[in-house]
């Protein structure tokens, strides 16, 4: 049999033949909708508020020498953790050698805008496996991020990273993208012949680990930023393309423009191995 639909008139109402109440069950429907976008909101409000929390921990990395002009050269992100003292960046933004002999420096770029705090600073740990390194800064401590827990980050999950895109062309300002962690994936993948895969693919190969894959884009000056939980501001990883790219598409012919991340587990070995 068909349902029938009684009309009530002065009541606004329509109950069906099972006693339900039709604009009941419709209000309720638009309440629940109203509910579930009105629980999203909270993550989104509160990402300026992380932003502002977390962004004098956020450096550039690069070098000095003042007969070079212009002086400071960005080569990276990076971001302070442990005791203040410490700057954690990716491997591959510390330059292969300095020119001493013109008194050229390695330095971090504190601060935002024209009010410049720069930093000497000496590598104090390396981990070329997982494109990690530890400096560690002169003067007074800065203000460190807080590690997330070595669980790491969820699929799905929404997060942010704050650094220095394009290195000098913008400035000593902190530029955000915000996105979700779209995968869980390993660090490099078996080609389709040996002539797919790159000596570092092979050698990513023999101990294979877990990177986060993003859906946010990352550009050349975000590496070594900060990955974290756009709600709370714990570090989830260590912003890397250059890394993975080499591993992951060795055998792409053209960059995919995927972003990725090493997660913080190994970001919190290198400190352990630092202090042990």
């Amino acid at each position: 049999m068909g349902r029938t639909v009684v009309a009530h008139r002065g009541s606004g109402r329509a109950n069906d033949s099972r006693g339900g109440d039709v604009r009941r069950t419709g209000i309720f429907g638009v309440i629940g909708v109203v509910l579930a976008a009105a629980m999203v909101l909270p993550a989104r409000a509160d990402l300026p508020d992380t932003v502002e929390a977390i962004r004098a921990s956020v450096v550039a990395v690069g070098t000095y020498q003042t007969t070079r002009r212009p002086p400071s050269v960005f080569r990276g992100t990076g971001f302070v953790v442990g005791d203040g003292q410490l700057v954690a960046t990716n491997n591959h933004v510390i330059p292969d050698s300095l020119d001493e002999a013109n008194r050229e420096r390695l330095a971090i770029f504190a601060g935002r805008g024209k009010a410049i705090d720069m930093r000497s600073v000496t590598v104090v740990a390396r981990d070329p496996e997982h494109d990690l390194a530890l400096l560690r800064i002169s003067g007074n401590p800065l203000k460190p991020l807080r590690l997330g827990s070595e669980s790491g980050a969820r699929e799905g999950q929404a997060i942010a990273f704050t650094g220095f895109p394009v290195g000098m062309v913008l400035g000593l300002h902190h530029v955000t993208h915000r996105g979700i962690v779209s995968a869980i994936t390993p660090i490099a993948i078996p080609g389709f012949g040996g002539k797919d895969l790159s000596p570092q693919a092979v050698k990513a190969l023999r101990d294979p680990y877990d990177v986060y894959q993003l859906d946010a884009t990352a550009y050349p000056g975000s590496s070594g930023s900060p990955l974290y939980d756009a709600a709370t501001g714990e570090v989830l990883g260590v912003i890397n393309s250059v890394l993975v790219k080499t591993t992951k598409e060795a055998a792409l012919e053209s960059p995919s423009g995927i972003t990725y991340a090493i997660p913080v587990r190994f970001l919190k070995a290198l400190l352990g191995r630092k202090s042990g």
